[in-house]
Protein backbone atom coordinates (compact mmCIF):
# COMPACT_ATOMS: atom_id res chain seq x y z
CA UNK A 1 0.00 0.00 0.00
CA UNK A 2 1.37 3.33 -1.10
CA UNK A 3 -0.45 6.75 -1.03
CA UNK A 4 0.13 9.00 -3.99
CA UNK A 5 -1.91 11.56 -3.49
CA UNK A 6 -3.75 13.44 -0.48
CA UNK A 7 -5.95 16.75 -0.26
CA UNK A 8 -8.41 18.30 2.11
CA UNK A 9 -11.72 18.02 1.19
CA UNK A 10 -14.97 18.76 2.94
CA UNK A 11 -13.75 18.24 5.91
CA UNK A 12 -12.24 15.12 5.47
CA UNK A 13 -9.20 14.09 2.91
CA UNK A 14 -9.66 12.60 -0.77
CA UNK A 15 -7.09 10.29 -1.20
CA UNK A 16 -5.09 8.41 -3.56
CA UNK A 17 -3.44 5.03 -3.08
CA UNK A 18 -1.87 2.20 -5.31
CA UNK A 19 -1.02 -1.59 -4.30
CA UNK A 20 -0.41 -4.87 -5.88
CA UNK A 21 -3.69 -6.79 -6.29
CA UNK A 22 -3.38 -10.71 -6.03
CA UNK A 23 -6.19 -11.39 -8.32
CA UNK A 24 -5.43 -9.11 -10.95
CA UNK A 25 -1.91 -9.87 -10.70
CA UNK A 26 -0.66 -6.27 -11.82
CA UNK A 27 -0.65 -2.62 -9.47
CA UNK A 28 -3.71 -1.34 -9.37
CA UNK A 29 -4.93 2.34 -7.87
CA UNK A 30 -8.11 3.14 -6.21
CA UNK A 31 -9.32 6.73 -4.41
CA UNK A 32 -10.82 6.98 -1.32
CA UNK A 33 -13.07 9.27 0.46
CA UNK A 34 -12.53 9.55 4.27
CA UNK A 35 -14.47 11.76 6.24
CA UNK A 36 -13.94 13.36 9.24
CA UNK A 37 -15.43 10.69 11.52
CA UNK A 38 -13.37 8.16 10.05
CA UNK A 39 -10.06 10.80 10.20
CA UNK A 40 -11.03 11.17 14.09
CA UNK A 41 -11.15 6.89 14.30
CA UNK A 42 -14.81 5.93 14.15
CA UNK A 43 -15.60 3.18 11.52
CA UNK A 44 -17.85 4.33 8.89
CA UNK A 45 -19.71 2.27 6.08
CA UNK A 46 -18.59 2.04 2.35
CA UNK A 47 -19.61 3.25 -0.72
CA UNK A 48 -18.30 1.33 -3.36
CA UNK A 49 -18.22 3.22 -6.75
CA UNK A 50 -17.53 1.81 -10.32
CA UNK A 51 -17.00 3.84 -13.14
CA UNK A 52 -17.39 3.56 -16.91
CA UNK A 53 -15.67 2.55 -20.41
CA UNK A 54 -11.98 4.17 -20.28
CA UNK A 55 -12.27 5.87 -16.74
CA UNK A 56 -9.61 5.90 -14.18
CA UNK A 57 -10.46 6.19 -10.05
CA UNK A 58 -9.76 9.93 -11.12
CA UNK A 59 -13.15 10.86 -13.32
CA UNK A 60 -15.36 10.19 -10.61
CA UNK A 61 -13.32 12.10 -7.86
CA UNK A 62 -12.37 15.12 -9.95
CA UNK A 63 -16.33 15.34 -11.63
CA UNK A 64 -18.67 13.92 -9.68
CA UNK A 65 -18.97 16.31 -6.99
CA UNK A 66 -19.02 13.21 -4.48
CA UNK A 67 -16.77 14.45 -1.47
CA UNK A 68 -19.40 16.89 -0.14
CA UNK A 69 -22.32 14.00 -0.16
CA UNK A 70 -20.03 11.40 1.54
CA UNK A 71 -19.06 14.57 4.12
CA UNK A 72 -23.42 14.85 4.73
CA UNK A 73 -23.33 11.34 5.34
CA UNK A 74 -20.00 10.13 6.78
CA UNK A 75 -19.42 7.73 4.54
CA UNK A 76 -16.35 6.35 3.35
CA UNK A 77 -16.24 6.17 -0.46
CA UNK A 78 -14.06 4.15 -2.68
CA UNK A 79 -13.83 4.50 -6.56
CA UNK A 80 -11.62 2.28 -7.96
CA UNK A 81 -9.63 1.80 -11.68
CA UNK A 82 -11.94 -0.30 -14.58
CA UNK A 83 -9.60 -2.63 -15.25
CA UNK A 84 -6.54 -4.41 -14.84
CA UNK A 85 -3.43 -2.37 -15.83
CA UNK A 86 0.24 -2.50 -16.74
CA UNK A 87 2.71 -3.40 -19.81
CA UNK A 88 2.13 -7.37 -19.03
CA UNK A 89 -1.49 -6.91 -19.09
CA UNK A 90 -3.43 -7.59 -22.50
CA UNK A 91 -5.06 -4.77 -24.50
CA UNK A 92 -6.74 -3.99 -27.91
CA UNK A 93 -6.63 -1.21 -29.75
CA UNK A 94 -10.85 -0.35 -29.21
CA UNK A 95 -12.08 1.30 -26.31
CA UNK A 96 -15.03 -1.78 -25.38
CA UNK A 97 -12.25 -4.16 -25.17
CA UNK A 98 -9.09 -4.39 -22.78
CA UNK A 99 -7.40 -1.79 -20.62
CA UNK A 100 -10.32 0.71 -18.95
CA UNK A 101 -12.96 -1.72 -20.19
CA UNK A 102 -13.23 -5.16 -17.66
CA UNK A 103 -17.15 -5.06 -17.55
CA UNK A 104 -16.45 -6.27 -13.70
CA UNK A 105 -16.66 -9.77 -14.55
CA UNK A 106 -14.38 -12.62 -14.04
CA UNK A 107 -12.52 -13.54 -17.68
CA UNK A 108 -12.31 -17.84 -18.80
CA UNK A 109 -10.60 -16.95 -21.60
CA UNK A 110 -7.03 -16.41 -23.52
CA UNK A 111 -5.45 -13.61 -23.25
CA UNK A 112 -7.48 -12.28 -20.16
CA UNK A 113 -8.37 -14.97 -17.76
CA UNK A 114 -4.77 -14.46 -16.00
CA UNK A 115 -5.53 -10.76 -15.13
CA UNK A 116 -8.97 -9.73 -15.88
CA UNK A 117 -10.53 -10.88 -12.67
CA UNK A 118 -12.20 -8.03 -11.56
CA UNK A 119 -15.42 -9.43 -9.95
CA UNK A 120 -13.33 -11.30 -7.30
CA UNK A 121 -11.00 -7.89 -7.44
CA UNK A 122 -14.46 -5.83 -6.63
CA UNK A 123 -16.21 -7.69 -4.39
CA UNK A 124 -13.37 -9.24 -2.61
CA UNK A 125 -10.15 -8.34 -2.72
CA UNK A 126 -10.59 -4.65 -2.34
CA UNK A 127 -13.13 -5.06 0.10
CA UNK A 128 -11.26 -6.63 2.63
CA UNK A 129 -8.35 -4.59 2.04
CA UNK A 130 -10.34 -1.58 2.66
CA UNK A 131 -11.82 -2.58 5.64
CA UNK A 132 -8.42 -4.42 7.14
CA UNK A 133 -6.73 -1.03 6.10
CA UNK A 134 -8.40 1.69 6.90
CA UNK A 135 -11.38 2.44 9.99
CA UNK A 136 -14.15 0.99 7.49
CA UNK A 137 -16.84 -0.92 9.07
CA UNK A 138 -18.29 -4.08 7.13
CA UNK A 139 -21.19 -2.46 6.07
CA UNK A 140 -21.09 -1.91 2.28
CA UNK A 141 -23.36 -0.63 -0.81
CA UNK A 142 -22.26 -0.15 -4.61
CA UNK A 143 -23.05 2.09 -7.25
CA UNK A 144 -21.75 2.91 -10.46
CA UNK A 145 -21.98 4.74 -14.20
CA UNK A 146 -22.62 3.22 -17.40
CA UNK A 147 -20.43 -0.29 -17.29
CA UNK A 148 -19.76 0.18 -14.30
CA UNK A 149 -23.50 0.66 -13.81
CA UNK A 150 -23.28 -2.71 -15.57
CA UNK A 151 -20.95 -4.03 -12.60
CA UNK A 152 -22.80 -2.30 -9.72
CA UNK A 153 -26.21 -4.67 -10.87
CA UNK A 154 -24.15 -7.47 -11.18
CA UNK A 155 -22.28 -7.21 -8.28
CA UNK A 156 -25.12 -6.96 -5.68
CA UNK A 157 -26.80 -9.38 -7.62
CA UNK A 158 -24.35 -12.29 -7.44
CA UNK A 159 -23.50 -11.56 -3.71
CA UNK A 160 -26.59 -11.70 -2.10
CA UNK A 161 -26.33 -10.47 1.51
CA UNK A 162 -22.90 -8.66 1.01
CA UNK A 163 -24.59 -5.05 0.14
CA UNK A 164 -27.14 -3.46 2.08
CA UNK A 165 -27.93 -1.26 -1.29
CA UNK A 166 -27.06 -0.95 -5.01
CA UNK A 167 -27.86 1.92 -7.38
CA UNK A 168 -26.96 3.27 -10.93
CA UNK A 169 -26.35 5.56 -13.39
CA UNK A 170 -27.08 5.12 -17.04
CA UNK A 171 -26.29 1.09 -17.13
CA UNK A 172 -25.59 -1.37 -19.32
CA UNK A 173 -28.63 -3.66 -18.64
CA UNK A 174 -28.36 -6.49 -20.19
CA UNK A 175 -24.88 -6.71 -22.03
CA UNK A 176 -25.62 -10.12 -23.35
CA UNK A 177 -28.33 -8.39 -26.20
CA UNK A 178 -26.18 -5.34 -26.99
CA UNK A 179 -22.91 -4.32 -29.25
CA UNK A 180 -20.67 -3.63 -26.15
CA UNK A 181 -21.65 -6.09 -24.17
CA UNK A 182 -21.41 -9.06 -26.80
CA UNK A 183 -18.24 -8.44 -28.35
CA UNK A 184 -16.72 -7.60 -24.60
CA UNK A 185 -18.31 -11.28 -23.46
CA UNK A 186 -17.16 -12.76 -26.92
CA UNK A 187 -13.44 -11.43 -26.14
CA UNK A 188 -13.56 -12.98 -21.77
CA UNK A 189 -15.54 -15.40 -21.56
CA UNK A 190 -15.61 -17.44 -24.97
CA UNK A 191 -18.37 -18.80 -27.90
CA UNK A 192 -20.89 -20.41 -25.30
CA UNK A 193 -23.40 -17.52 -24.75
CA UNK A 194 -25.35 -19.57 -22.08
CA UNK A 195 -22.12 -18.40 -19.46
CA UNK A 196 -22.92 -15.00 -20.47
CA UNK A 197 -25.95 -14.91 -18.62
CA UNK A 198 -24.14 -15.33 -15.44
CA UNK A 199 -23.03 -11.40 -15.81
CA UNK A 200 -26.48 -9.84 -17.17
CA UNK A 201 -28.69 -8.00 -14.80
CA UNK A 202 -31.69 -8.42 -17.02
CA UNK A 203 -30.92 -12.36 -16.38
CA UNK A 204 -29.81 -11.99 -12.96
CA UNK A 205 -32.80 -10.39 -11.76
CA UNK A 206 -35.16 -13.22 -12.02
CA UNK A 207 -33.33 -16.36 -9.94
CA UNK A 208 -31.76 -13.40 -6.99
CA UNK A 209 -31.79 -14.63 -4.03
CA UNK A 210 -32.20 -11.17 -2.32
CA UNK A 211 -33.88 -8.43 -3.42
CA UNK A 212 -32.62 -5.20 -3.04
CA UNK A 213 -34.60 -2.14 -4.65
CA UNK A 214 -32.92 -0.56 -8.21
CA UNK A 215 -32.13 2.81 -7.64
CA UNK A 216 -31.31 3.68 -11.50
CA UNK A 217 -31.37 7.39 -12.95
CA UNK A 218 -30.85 7.70 -17.02
CA UNK A 219 -30.21 10.68 -19.20
CA UNK A 220 -33.08 11.33 -22.13
CA UNK A 221 -30.59 12.43 -24.42
CA UNK A 222 -28.09 10.06 -23.68
CA UNK A 223 -26.58 8.95 -27.04
CA UNK A 224 -26.30 5.19 -25.93
CA UNK A 225 -29.30 4.85 -24.90
CA UNK A 226 -31.47 3.41 -27.45
CA UNK A 227 -28.80 0.94 -28.46
CA UNK A 228 -26.48 -0.01 -26.14
CA UNK A 229 -28.64 0.60 -22.31
CA UNK A 230 -32.14 -0.62 -23.08
CA UNK A 231 -32.96 0.12 -19.30
CA UNK A 232 -36.41 -0.59 -20.68
CA UNK A 233 -35.32 -4.32 -20.67
CA UNK A 234 -34.71 -4.75 -16.99
CA UNK A 235 -38.06 -2.76 -16.16
CA UNK A 236 -39.84 -5.26 -17.83
CA UNK A 237 -38.77 -8.30 -16.34
CA UNK A 238 -38.90 -6.62 -12.79
CA UNK A 239 -42.59 -5.40 -13.30
CA UNK A 240 -43.39 -8.92 -14.16
CA UNK A 241 -41.71 -10.67 -11.11
CA UNK A 242 -42.64 -7.74 -8.94
CA UNK A 243 -38.91 -6.79 -8.28
CA UNK A 244 -38.29 -3.65 -6.54
CA UNK A 245 -36.74 -1.03 -9.35
CA UNK A 246 -37.02 2.92 -9.54
CA UNK A 247 -36.15 4.44 -12.85
CA UNK A 248 -36.33 7.91 -13.58
CA UNK A 249 -35.91 8.96 -17.08
CA UNK A 250 -34.20 12.54 -17.24
CA UNK A 251 -35.20 14.83 -20.42
CA UNK A 252 -32.23 16.76 -21.96
CA UNK A 253 -29.64 14.83 -20.25
CA UNK A 254 -26.54 12.91 -21.69
CA UNK A 255 -24.28 10.42 -20.66
CA UNK A 256 -21.90 12.57 -18.79
CA UNK A 257 -20.51 13.52 -15.46
CA UNK A 258 -22.83 16.87 -15.71
CA UNK A 259 -25.60 14.28 -15.47
CA UNK A 260 -24.13 12.33 -12.74
CA UNK A 261 -23.23 15.65 -11.08
CA UNK A 262 -26.95 16.57 -10.97
CA UNK A 263 -27.92 13.48 -9.13
CA UNK A 264 -25.66 11.79 -7.33
CA UNK A 265 -26.65 13.37 -3.79
CA UNK A 266 -30.23 11.35 -4.31
CA UNK A 267 -27.88 7.93 -4.61
CA UNK A 268 -25.87 9.08 -1.67
CA UNK A 269 -29.40 9.20 0.43
CA UNK A 270 -30.64 6.34 -0.89
CA UNK A 271 -26.91 4.47 0.07
CA UNK A 272 -27.43 6.30 3.78
CA UNK A 273 -30.28 5.48 4.33
CA UNK A 274 -29.65 1.56 3.82
CA UNK A 275 -26.07 2.01 5.30
CA UNK A 276 -27.86 2.98 8.49
CA UNK A 277 -30.85 0.39 9.36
Amino acid sequence: MQIIESHASCGGRQEVWKHYAETLKCEMRFGIYLPEYVLRGERRPVLYWLSGLTCTEQNFITKAGAQKFAAKHQLIVVSLDTSPRGDTVPDEDIYCLGQGASFYINSTASPWAEHFQMQDYVSVELPALIESFFPASNRRSVFGHSMGGHGALITALRNPGRYKSVSAFSPIVAPTQVPWGKKAFYAYLGMDSESWKEWDAVELVGKAAERLPLLIDQGGADEFLAEQLRPELLTAVCNAIDFPIELKIHSAYDHSYYFIASFIGRHFLHHAVALSK
